[in-house]
């Protein structure tokens, strides 16, 4: 039961990463890396994402 919970959680915090990821106003080259970086390595990949991820749209660079 625990680790359904988990996965569950786990799925949810992809989804708003790629969510995330798509609606940022990085390049399409980066939109596609950041999000085969999280799906492919799923724990890794969201915390790198979310130390050094592209960020919404209304954020300046």
């Amino acid at each position: 039961m625990e680790y359904g919970i988990l996965g569950l959680i786990h799925l949810a915090l992809i989804i708003y990463a790629l969510y995330n990821i798509l609606t940022s106003g990085a390049s399409m080259g980066g939109k596609v890396l950041w999000s085969l970086g999280v799906i492919f390595f799923p724990i890794v990949g969201f915390i790198v994402w979310l130390i050094a991820g592209p960020r919404g749209s209304s954020a300046t660079v």
